[in-house]
């Protein structure tokens, strides 16, 4: 109730904005010389449901508001750079905009595999929800982002879970593991015990249907679902690996700069009201995904034993420890997370 209070508040006030700027600066549709094209590298393989749902959506939503003036041209995963790529594409102006995972561009961004999300954390999303907007760790971000020429908005906030194709019940399955991952969950499925590696969303799917990993996660259930994973993998785990904002709008200063007047400001708002309604909306699909999932590819639910839990939770302590060491911002993220989840109660 909390999360829904907090959504339907920036929503309406989002949109408010957005309304109110649109109609003063953009009032007509644009003639062919008036239309500025961005080119915008996704992650997202073409398939996978945030392609459409988020990518789609806001290409569409960018091009009513302006009237026409701001189209993008979408290119998914792997068209025009690899997704480690795109956050340097970005910052350099070779493209205007991208989606990412934060983990990947950790080589400039200290904060990066915080936000990617530390395993083990938060235990719902309104909690992940009220740290990053509520607490300032997106405008911890974005200021970080920003020494790159790089304007950072956090498309939504999801959980992250396992599809797996035999079931967990000792600490000796999970170790055995071979699991496709990214970022700060990789090096910590690596450090629990499992032998974890990234592989491109585009390469999957083959990956794991050929044995090369015995299990993957891509999202939680709605991005299993939509890349076909359920096909080869029947286990669905839980808890949640982690509860972050792992997708991410990135955006060239630059080209944000060179915008018309007031044109910036719509972009802005509307990636910010993105946030809101695609956390909402994630949540819903994710729970009908998997009932779904259950019905119709039998699928079941895998909940790790209680062994299993505690050596993971252990094991992601350390982790967060070491997210910590990348830089003094990190170690002040970190320090605030521990006491936001001890007065949360979970620590």
């Amino acid at each position: 109730m909390v999360l829904l209070a907090q959504l339907r508040k920036h929503l309406v006030t989002a949109a408010a904005a957005v309304a109110v700027a649109t109609s003063a600066v953009l009032p007509s549709l644009a003639s062919a010389d008036d239309v500025i094209k961005w080119k915008v590298q996704s992650h997202w393989p073409g398939a996978s449901s945030s392609y459409k749902d988020s990518l789609e959506r806001i290409k569409r939503v960018l091009e009513e508001r302006t009237g026409g003036r701001l189209q993008l041209q979408l290119f998914e995963s792997g068209a025009l750079f690899k997704p480690n790529e795109t956050f340097n594409a970005v910052s350099r102006g070779i493209i205007q905009m991208g989606t990412i995972s934060p983990g990947y561009a950790q080589d400039k961004l200290s904060l990066g595999g915080i936000a990617s999300g530390l395993p083990f954390a938060f235990h719902n999303v309104w909690e992940a929800v009220y740290f990053h907007k509520n607490m300032g760790f997106e405008d911890k971000l974005r200021a970080e982002a920003a020494k790159y020429g790089v304007y950072y908005s956090t498309d939504k906030i999801y959980p992250t879970e396992m599809v797996i194709k035999k079931p967990v019940e000792s600490w000796d399955d999970f170790t055995k593991l071979k699991i496709r991952s990214s970022g700060a969950l990789q090096k910590f499925l690596t450090e629990a015990g499992a032998a974890a590696s990234y592989i491109p969303g585009g390469e999957l799917y083959q990956a794991l249907s050929t044995g090369v990993v015995d299990g993957a996660h891509w999202g939680a259930s709605q991005g299993a679902k939509s890349m076909g994973l359920y096909e080869v993998a029947k286990y669905h785990v839980k808890p949640a690996l982690n509860i972050a904002g792992t997708d991410v709008f990135i955006v060239s200063q630059k080209a944000l700069d060179k915008l018309p007047e007031g044109m910036a400001k719509i972009v802005k708002d509307a990636l910010e009201e993105q946030f809101w309604l695609r956390t909402n909306e994630y949540l819903y699909q994710e729970r009908v995904s998997l009932a779904t999932a259950m019905r119709d590819e039998g699928v079941q639910v895998n909940t790790l034993p209680d062994d299993v839990q505690k050596r993971l939770t252990a094991t992601a302590q350390k982790t967060w420890d070491k997210e910590a060491e990348r830089s003094p911002e990190a170690k002040a993220i970190v320090e605030e997370l521990r006491g936001f989840l001890k007065d949360l109660g979970y620590l």
